[in-house]
């Protein structure tokens, strides 16, 4: 990333452990179908779904399922946490594109669509009196050096305006959001708002 030895540069360690130690294969296979399970899940039917419906959809005993997360918050936090690692990956990803402006305008998107779908995770978490930024602050501070640095490869080549910093651009990305959901919050509505959001955000031709 920008070199300042974050958690992007260092990655973030998610293998999962039981007792210290590594998980046997077949053990990581099952955590990782629950974990994709239940973001389907949740994503079609809402977070107050039954666990049995997870853990049918994973194809596991609701046994397995507990032994891995033993709540629903537990559970919660996790596809949270997955999905700020691979926000902080694809991040790293666009660092190293050719087009810095489209890299970061992607970014914009993909992390508006993915904010959008995980709103009721965050909703559970805060009900359920989680500290979400403390419990994932690595995959948070990741995350957000993965933006600082795509947002100044673009402000560098020109195609972004340098009056706005990563925090700005973050509430920018939540506030469309938002916009989204008051008027259907279907993916469209929130794809047409980020768009004037980033469109803002382009740096005029006659201010280069």
């Amino acid at each position: 990333m920008d070199g300042g030895g974050t958690s992007v540069d260092k990655g973030i360690d998610a293998t999962p452990r039981t007792g210290g130690r590594p998980m046997r294969a077949d053990a990581v296979k099952n955590r990782q179908r629950i974990l994709d399970a239940a973001a389907e899940v949740f994503a079609s039917e809402g977070v107050s779904v039954p666990i049995d419906a997870v853990a049918a959809r994973a194809g596991v005993g609701v046994g397995t399922l507990y032994r891995h997360f033993p709540t629903k918050e537990a559970l919660f936090e996790a596809i949270v946490l997955t999905k700020l690692i691979d926000l902080a990956d694809a991040a790293r990803a666009g660092a190293d594109a050719s087009d810095p402006g489209q890299a970061f305008f992607t970014f914009v998107q993909l992390m508006a669509a993915e904010a959008t779908m995980k709103r009721d995770l965050f909703d559970a978490l805060d009900a359920a009196g989680i500290d979400f930024k403390s419990r994932c602050a690595d995959g948070v501070e990741a995350l957000q050096a993965g933006i600082k640095t795509l947002l100044g490869r673009a402000v560098k080549v020109g195609a972004v305006r340098d009056d706005v910093d990563a925090g700005e651009v973050v509430a920018l990305i939540i506030g469309a959001c938002h916009a989204a959901e008051s008027i259907g919050g279907n993916a469209e509505s929130v794809r047409r708002l980020v768009g004037v959001v980033c469109g803002g955000l382009r740096r005029s031709a006659e201010a280069r």
